[in-house]
């Protein structure tokens, strides 16, 4: 039937384009048809559902470039609120090993429901945990995301180096090498949609360089290159992480990347704080691309990523929430306000602007993850747009500059969300779900949550 939405009272494009007024927005099937004045495309719109953009906002979808949704069971749990992230996961490693398929399914669907929430309409899970005999995971998390309508790009993680092996995690959560190869096969051939406006695409991501052996970061990159996928791995987030790679690897962590040639276009990396400036330079040029985790990083005491420098070098860079037991939401407005802070608590109020910040989420996200096809609003375009309300209190006296008001006042959740034409929320209301369902999500998410942390 199609969509359109009829006089918005400000719309942002995305990238450097400026904010207009009283603008409206054609959508039919997937896609952005026509963006212009109500008259004119009004013979085009006859038929299409009409809304009422009055008072709002309308914007491109966020894009979050780096998560793990199964963490939203393990949120701020007593015994890691003031851990750094080795003894982070040395005490929740345990936990993660008890999850089933359903624990993955589960999780996966709260996940993408707060992201939504939050104005995300593409995300990145970095699911790199495979409890034994839960081989299936992967594809519950598909199931749950297309419940939901979130645009979602699946990471077909790994972990192949256990404690035994000189690595981290136990061997309870560990595959062999030939296993995860063979499964990512699989995943690929099964879901992957690598056409223009796909909905669920695969990203071929060894955990860390702590947990994966270097054979098998090797021959992931060599694959993923061989058959068009991205590849993405955390790197350079602590200074155990760098003082690990050193010990065992001889190098620092950016340097075994180039070693292994992972450096290139198709790859990304979550975090990515520990870089030299030379070492910043060369990602620039090598146009790896970068998921920014601000809140994560501060909750773990892990430092500030040197994103401004970034910028000016040329890496992509795009904004993540990183995981639930680590930030402990999944909200990508507020993300991209602290992406703007934390810059600006190290190098000064003019470092950073609220443009910028918003064109990493938006625009950055979706080169990070290797899409054309999302992050402004224009014709021809995937339909990913979000709409935020004006008249809220947080906002009020704040409409010299409405834009940047998204960012300064927090404003951190959505009136309007379209995903590939669909329409997701309405007037602040999830179209799918409705309040009862969500009111029983969270009720069993946090009856599991108990299950797992207190072994009842």
């Amino acid at each position: 039937m199609g969509l359109f939405i009829k006089n918005a009272r400000y719309f942002w494009p995305g990238g450097d384009r400026p904010v207009q007024e009283n603008v409206s927005v054609l959508i039919q099937d997937t896609r952005i048809t026509a963006v212009g004045d109500a008259h004119a495309l009004a013979a085009r719109a006859a038929g299409c559902r009409t809304i009422d953009g009055d008072g709002l906002l309308l914007m491109p979808g966020l894009v979050n470039t780096h998560h793990h949704f199964y963490q939203t069971l393990t949120r701020n749990l007593p015994n890691v609120q003031n851990a750094e992230l080795f003894e982070w996961l040395i005490n929740l490693y345990p936990l993660w090993a008890k999850f089933t398929a359903e624990d993955f399914y589960l999780s996966t669907k709260v996940a993408a429901l707060e992201l939504l929430a939050s104005g995300c309409t593409t995300a990145l899970d970095h699911s790199y945990l495979v409890p034994a005999g839960q081989n299936n995971l992967f594809y519950r998390q598909v199931d749950a995301a297309r419940e939901t309508g979130l645009r979602f790009h699946l990471c077909r993680g790994s972990m192949s180096r256990s404690k035994k092996d000189g690595g981290l995690p136990p061997d309870s959560v560990v595959q062999t090498e030939a296993e995860i190869m063979a499964e990512t096969a699989n995943l690929v051939k099964s879901v992957h949609q690598p056409e223009r406006g796909g909905m669920i695409r695969i990203v071929v991501a060894p955990c860390s360089p702590f947990s994966v052996t270097k054979e098998l970061m090797v021959e992931a990159k060599r694959w993923a290159n061989l058959h068009g996928l991205k590849c993405h791995t955390h790197l350079a987030e602590t200074k155990d992480e760098e003082d690990y790679c050193k010990k065992v690897y001889g190098c620092r962590p950016f340097e075994m990347m180039e070693q292994m040639g992972w450096m290139d276009r198709n790859s990304f990396f979550a975090h990515s704080i520990h870089f030299s400036m030379d070492e910043v330079k060369r990602m620039g040029v090598a146009k790896g691309g970068v998921a920014h985790c601000p809140t994560s990083n501060m909750r773990l005491g892990s430092g500030i990523a040197p994103i401004v420098e970034m910028l000016a070098a040329g890496v992509p860079v795009g904004l993540g929430v990183d995981g639930s037991a680590s930030n402990d939401c999944s909200n990508l407005l507020l993300e991209t306000r602290q992406a703007l802070l934390l810059q600006r608590v190290q190098k000064g109020a003019r470092c950073l602007t609220a443009l910028e910040a918003l064109k990493m989420a938006t625009l950055g996200g979706a080169e990070v993850l290797g899409r054309d096809d999302i992050g402004k609003l224009e014709d021809g375009f995937e339909a990913d747009l979000i709409g935020v309300r004006l008249d809220r209190l947080r906002q009020a006296g704040s409409s010299t500059d409405p834009l940047a008001a998204v960012v300064f006042c927090a404003v951190d959740t959505v009136d309007l969300s379209v995903v590939h034409g669909d329409l997701l929320i309405h007037r602040g209301k999830f179209t799918r779900f409705s309040d009862d369902h969500l009111a029983e999500l969270v009720r069993r998410q946090n009856e599991r949550s108990r299950e797992l942390y207190f072994g009842r």
